[in-house]
């Protein structure tokens, strides 16, 4: 499936993703990514270009304290999201909060909640596969 047809997908019937066991969808694409890496450059015009296409796109904005517990209220939209993009960059493994979304994002794959597409930004997948 080609990724316009992923995101056209995405922007079909609540009814057609969603099941009485599942929360609703309330965001179609959730975006993981290491802020200090990506948040000002391409995941911000990732971000842009989705919302001009009418894709609803979560993004958190908030500044996150390290060595705190990640927010619940980013496992919720993790939980309300269609599919997550998880953007690897060169520090994303180094953050906890990237890696404590990651796993909850594994979770809701397993569930059979989620669907996950990686983006690789100026790392190599052979680089990530073995962390």
């Amino acid at each position: 499936m080609e990724h316009g047809e992923v995101l056209a997908d995405c922007m079909g019937t609540q009814e057609a993703h969603s099941s009485p066991s599942t929360p609703e969808c309330v965001h179609e694409v959730f975006l993981n990514f290491r802020g200090e890496d990506t948040r000002d450059g391409f995941t911000k015009c990732f971000y842009t270009a989705l919302k001009k296409k009418g894709i609803n796109t979560f993004l958190d904005d908030d500044k996150l304290e390290r060595g705190k517990a990640i927010k619940p209220e980013l496992l919720k939209a993790i939980e309300e999201s269609r599919l997550a993009v998880v953007i690897l960059s060169c520090d994303y493994a180094s953050s906890a909060w990237c890696l404590d979304e990651l796993a909850h994002i594994g979770k809701c794959n397993k569930d059979k909640r989620l669907q996950i597409y990686p983006v690789f930004y100026y790392v190599e997948p052979s680089e990530v596969r073995k962390q």
